[in-house]
């Protein structure tokens, strides 16, 4: 964004004053144009600053007079053109001082109100200082060459200075101004490599990059053609430099060439700052003045690549670089690679395309310093021969720092060293110091900066969510936004204390919701439907006064990478209670999406504070499957329910358990087990059983088929009545189901899925004794009477096998899984283990899945 149009949208009377001597109807006119030209840095008064200052004025006229128009206000903006023109034309420096007051008043207003520039005006105006220094030098040139003309021609000597000639014996003054001039755009140039190096280690932190390297190649290569040029007319002025002066200037010109020439050694494409051992890996470094100095040679030469530790890049870094470290702290395959110069592209560049760091020598840590604490760098280096002196350069580089793991679960402490490396390093600085403690403000800058990244998403942290994560990072929930504001936070409290109550960093935790955004939320939280960082606390003092069925979305405080739905309900006396549903995964979201969770879910209403539900998520829902497929399968969905606390019967109201039989059970064994049908206590279909965080309802994944398409009225079949047992043990004897009372389809762990055969017991069924089955019904599909192949072991050698009609009174007098009985071993979930559930082997008959088309 320019300063102008920042300042056009501020009030006139805060502008009013800072142009008297220009009018304000023509700094409109020329609104960025007068940005972009170098009013500030034409600040002497010799031939070269007015002979800028007038091409400058004739270009203003010029515009102003293109920009006036054919109709309108062209009367009067050409008379104040002609007034500028009388006015200037004999004194344009007096014109350049006035615009230049100008836009130092509109700075300080935009500093007053904003309190920073615009980057983008920073980056500009370093530009045209460095524009305007080299255009000085290219005038210093021309001079020198005029007088050295001069000397050498009939008259031997000029009349003056500064556009009449020069004198001879001014010409050591000259080259001295040069040579001065030179060390101070050289000085920028250095710097704007510095500031290309800082940029580029933001941007592993998700800062917006120009890593376009052309324009700062054609300073450096512009700057040397200066430099050969001085450089040469020194030389020719030996007689009149003297054996003192020349000796000196020469060597302050060996300097700027050889800083200028190390300082253009760069790490193009950067190593993984996270470096696992035994993965490839590419880099890329360039040369900007390779194509301008490297001599053609039969052989280009070779840049090698070693892993060095912080303390040898020390080293490094105080002896300039003139020295090849030792030993390699790292063992590195395929890491030696030709210079070489592009022509068409007119690069000169050495690309790394699969280096691999086989394994990694550990130094000694410091104090409590862990692995993932532990940095070094690639070093890149080589050696070159300089035209036209032939001179042979050593050329080192070093990476960004970079953390190498040897297991992946080390990857997120490593990325926290890198991410604090990155956001709270100095420019000029001993590798790889960096602070302890930084302000909680640049900190808040950090994370919003990662998260935009990480999530892709243009729509960053507010002044809320720093609020949330300040006090859990300082585990303060008594200060106020403002108080925050002057704290320093350190590195321990980021990625080294356990938060309290929690396993966990705050850092930890902080990149488990980057995770999960990124790779499930981030439509979610682009169109503000999520609010994210807040705590438990705080959404009941939101909701509890709030509509019933009104809910938002956070991030769950006490669970990885974890979202979580908060909505209120109200209890049948009026009195309101807010709930929170068991967090939810990433991998619970590829099952099924946030957005049609919510669509599932009849108790909620409106999205806080009163967005309704389908309008607010309504472009989030997927298109449900009805009917058949191609392949002629009948469709399913799976939905999702939640059973809180006012949902349940409480305690007591189910009624006594059915009384104890009077006589002996004999009790099958699981290889004795025919098949039944799966709605009655079937296992879970995915993973082991994880228990409900407390104070978490509970959310149910079912498999529902359409209504539509089952295959006989939805009555509720006959079920077993359940054998009375300990009265400690649940109705259900299925030791995977934790939760006493009679079963019901929709009692499910988290996650878990069902698979509802049609004419299975309704979800809403919750009665204790099941309707039995008019018997004019056919029986479940799907399930197929098998014979026993062999008595079952509760039987006695002697006796006769039990009759058909005994063994269907015995299937009415026991349930499907007494409570010693495991599971069954269904073979459409290879991933089931018997071992997860703490049960023995169980399978069912190859012959009779139920529900197995």
């Amino acid at each position: 964004m320019s300063l102008w149009n920042i300042v056009s949208h501020m009030p006139q009377e805060e502008l009013s004053s800072l142009s008297p001597e220009f009018p304000r109807s023509l700094r409109c006119l020329l609104a960025d144009w007068l940005e972009n030209q170098p009013w500030e840095f034409i600040n002497g008064s010799d031939a070269f600053c007015t002979s800028v200052a007038s091409r400058l004025f004739s270009a203003m006229l010029e515009k102003l007079r293109g920009a006036a128009g054919p109709e309108g206000q062209q009367c009067q903006v050409l008379q104040q053109v002609n007034g500028l023109e009388n006015t200037y034309r004999r004194d344009p420096l007096r014109l350049v001082a006035v615009l230049r007051a100008v836009l130092e008043g509109e700075k300080a207003a935009v500093l007053k109100r904003d309190h920073h520039l615009p980057l983008s005006f920073h980056r500009r105006q370093e530009e045209l200082k460095f524009s305007v220094g080299l255009q000085r030098l290219q005038h210093r040139v021309r001079e020198i060459r005029e007088i050295q003309a001069l000397r050498d021609g009939p008259a031997g000597e000029g009349t003056g200075r500064d556009g009449a000639g020069a004198a001879p014996q001014e010409l050591p003054t000259l080259i001295l101004e040069a040579v001065k001039e030179l060390e101070a755009v050289k000085q920028q140039v250095l710097k704007r490599i510095q500031i290309w190096k800082r940029q580029q280690q933001l941007a592993g932190n998700g800062a917006v990059f120009e890593e376009n390297l052309a324009p700062l190649q054609k300073r450096c290569e512009d700057l040397v053609e200066v430099y050969f040029q001085l450089q040469q007319q020194a030389m020719a002025a030996s007689a009149e430099l003297g054996p003192e002066l020349l000796p000196r200037l020469l060597e302050r010109f060996s300097e700027v060439l050889s800083s200028l020439v190390k300082s253009s050694f760069l790490v193009e494409k950067q190593p993984p700052q996270v470096l696992k051992t035994q993965t490839k890996f590419q880099a890329s470094v360039r040369f900007l003045l390779g194509p301008r100095l490297m001599k053609a040679a039969p052989k280009p030469p070779m840049v090698r690549a070693d892993m060095v530790t912080e303390k040898q890049a020390r080293e490094l870094s105080l002896s300039t670089y003139s020295n090849t470290p030792s030993e390699s702290t790292g063992e590195i395959m395929h890491n030696v690679v030709a210079l070489e110069t592009n022509p068409t592209s007119g690069t000169c560049c050495a690309n790394f395309k699969n280096v691999l760091l086989k394994k990694i020598k550990r130094c000694e840590r410091k104090g409590s310093e862990s692995v993932t604490e532990e940095k070094c760098a690639v070093l890149f280096s080589t050696s070159v021969a300089l035209t036209p002196s032939n001179a042979s350069v050593h050329l080192q580089v070093l990476s960004l720092p970079i953390v190498v793991i040897v297991h992946g679960n080390q990857d997120n402490n490593a990325k926290a060293t890198v991410l604090w490396d990155n956001a709270f390093s100095e420019i000029e600085r001993v590798p790889f110091v960096v602070a302890e403690r930084v302000p909680w403000e640049k900190m808040c800058d950090t994370l919003n900066l990662k998260f935009m990244a990480e999530v892709q998403t243009t729509k960053g942290l507010l002044k809320e969510h720093y609020f949330f994560l300040a006090q859990k990072i300082f585990n303060d929930h008594s200060a106020s936004l403002e108080d925050f504001q002057s704290r320093n936070v350190s590195w321990a409290q980021f990625n080294k204390e356990i938060l309290p109550g929690r396993g966990f960093t705050f850092w930890q935790w902080f990149d488990g919701v980057l995770d999960l955004t990124k790779r499930c939320l981030k439509s979610y939280w682009s169109d503000r439907l999520i609010i994210g960082f807040i705590s438990k606390q705080y959404v009941c003092k939101l909701l509890s006064t709030e509509p019933d069925g009104t809910f938002l979305l956070r991030f769950s405080d006490s669970e990885i990478g974890g979202v979580t739905i908060a909505y209120v309900i109200r209890g049948k006396d009026g009195s309101s209670q807010v709930e929170n549903i068991q967090p939810f995964s990433a991998k619970d979201l590829s099952i099924r999406s946030l957005g049609d969770r919510i669509r599932d879910l009849g108790q909620l209403r409106n999205l806080y504070p009163n967005t309704p539900k389908d309008q607010a998520f309504g472009s989030h829902y997927n298109k449900e499957q009805t009917g058949k497929d191609g392949r002629g399968y009948v469709s399913t969905a799976i939905k999702m329910t939640v059973e809180s606390e006012r949902d349940q019967q409480p305690p007591g109201s189910m009624g006594a358990p059915p009384p104890a039989p009077m006589f002996p059970v004999p009790v099958p064994q699981p290889e004795s087990l025919q098949p039944l049908p799966g709605s009655l206590c079937s296992p879970p279909t995915t993973f082991c059983p994880q228990p409900v965080p407390p104070g978490y309802p509970e959310s149910n994944i079912n498999v529902m088929v359409p209504d539509s398409l089952t295959p006989f009225p939805r009555t509720p079949p006959i079920l077993p009545p359940p054998l009375s047992m300990d009265p400690s043990l649940p109705l259900c004897q299925d030791p995977a189901f934790g939760n006493p009372g009679p079963f019901m389809t929709n009692q499910y762990l988290p996650g878990e899925a069902s698979q509802l055969l049609p004419g299975g017991p309704s979800s809403e069924l919750q009665d204790e004794e099941m309707p039995e089955l008019p018997p004019e019904l056919p029986p479940f599909p799907g399930v197929v009477d098998v014979p026993l192949q062999s008595p079952p072991r509760w039987m006695s050698p002697g006796m006769d096998p039990p009759s058909s009609s005994d063994l269907e009174q015995l299937l009415h007098n026991v349930t499907l899984f007494p409570p010693f009985a495991p599971p069954p071993q269904h073979s459409e979930y290879p991933d089931s283990n018997p071992s997860c559930w703490g049960l023995g082997e169980a399978r069912w008959d190859d012959g009779a899945r139920p529900g197995h088309a």
